[in-house]
């Protein structure tokens, strides 16, 4: 099947949206299906206000038309609602082709955590823009029921995975010259130095051990004035940031505003605990009841930060792994799907999948299901793609 996945996150981006999707790319191209990403590096970009690093594409719409035009996709998914999201919207509403979108990030609180601009209009926007999907991707439960009762509509479940080839098990804390020389233990904040990640509660707590701070973004500059005492590791290489979980004592993930939280999951694959808030994504990531009725949990989740912490440290480096393959056969996996036949195969996290809701965007996953071709009906989101439809009525 031919994809066309338009995407204002991409490389040289780092985040978890780009992560997910250059994996979901990896796998669907090793699965035989082609994919077209449009993203900004092919546009002239200006810099998003406020956000170093993250380049938004210019007025996209007639190049965008172009690629999509000679491309000829069986499937257009947009998984973001930035630019290009909005120009690939059009795009499909003009020539009535259905189409599906992916909600990664809330962006409501972001912008009023940075701009104080009103949560509620925000979400006015975001359901303006996620109105026409055919499907739209969410992360966990929670997140999910959190839209639905904010008005959202056409809602699937896709949840996220991670690779245990890069982020291997380790039983120990492993050596790392990065961390050389910091007294234990080693508290590890990992993601974009801004607003929304709500970091200043982990970098203000008071820790007896180590704290360092792996990322960039606006109020580095900041708060590494502010907390000389943090060991600032800056942006690194995928497989340094493996040697650096695995070396880390526990993960502290302080967010409030996101979604799901991929380093968590990269955490844990390595042995090493996460200490976090009872928010979405810590509460779906973090505990889990299985299949014999017993529940696991892959660190501790606090009102308290410095508590959850302490509780982290106490369970250990072997429970936080074992939590990731608690419930199912598969390398890493929460609520598996026994009947996919690639489960487990890919050394990538199979997550909560329902019978008969989208598999396209998950890693470890059947491709067939959750992109729905362009000319479908936007009742068969959950179809198989490869069956040509009817026009939009």
């Amino acid at each position: 099947m031919k994809i066309a996945l338009v995407t204002d996150a991409w490389q040289p981006q780092v985040n978890g949206v780009v992560t997910t999707l250059v994996e979901l790319c990896k796998e669907l191209a090793a699965t035989g299906h082609q994919v077209h990403v449009i993203e900004p590096g092919q546009f002239r970009t200006r810099p998003c206000p406020g956000y170093a690093g993250i380049d938004l594409a210019v007025a996209p719409g007639k190049r965008l038309a172009q690629a999509l035009d000679a491309f000829e996709p069986d499937a257009i998914h947009l998984a973001t609602e930035g630019p290009l999201g909005w120009a690939g919207r059009r795009y499909c509403l003009k020539r009535r082709l259905a189409f599906t979108t992916a909600f990664h990030t809330k962006f409501p609180e972001i912008v009023n955590a940075a701009v104080k601009v009103p949560v509620s209009w925000g979400y006015a926007l975001m359901r303006h823009f996620h109105k026409a999907s055919s499907g739209v991707m969410v992360p966990t439960p929670s997140v999910l029921r959190m839209l639905e009762r904010k008005g959202f509509r056409n809602l699937r479940s896709w949840t996220h995975g991670v690779g245990t080839e890069l982020f291997a098990f380790r039983e120990t804390a492993q050596p790392c010259l990065l961390m050389e020389g910091l007294p234990r233990p080693v508290a590890l904040f990992v993601g974009r130095v801004s607003y929304e990640k709500n970091i200043e509660a982990f970098l203000n707590m008071e820790f007896p051990g180590s704290k360092v701070v792996c990322g960039v973004g606006p109020v580095q500059a900041r708060l590494q004035e502010r907390h000389p005492h943090a060991r600032w590791l800056g942006l690194l290489p995928r497989d340094e940031l493996a040697r650096v979980y695995a070396a880390a004592d526990l993960l502290v993930f302080p967010s409030h505003a996101d979604t799901f939280g991929l380093v968590m999951v990269e955490a844990m694959a390595t042995g090493t605990p996460v200490a976090a808030f009872p928010v979405d994504g810590p509460l779906e990531v973090l505990s889990r009841v299985g299949p014999n009725g017993k529940g696991t949990m892959g660190g501790a989740i606090d009102v308290n930060l410095r508590q959850a912490c302490f509780n982290a440290l106490a369970l250990g480096r072997m429970p936080a792994a074992a939590h990731l393959t608690s419930v199912g056969p598969t390398r890493a996996s929460f609520l598996p799907d026994s009947s996919s036949p690639r489960a487990g195969q890919t050394g990538l996290a199979q997550w909560h999948r329902p019978p008969a809701l989208s598999r396209i965007c998950h890693p470890a996953g059947e491709y067939c299901h959750g992109f729905v071709t362009i000319r479908s009906s936007p009742h068969v989101a959950s179809r198989i793609a490869r069956c040509p439809g009817r026009p939009l009525p």
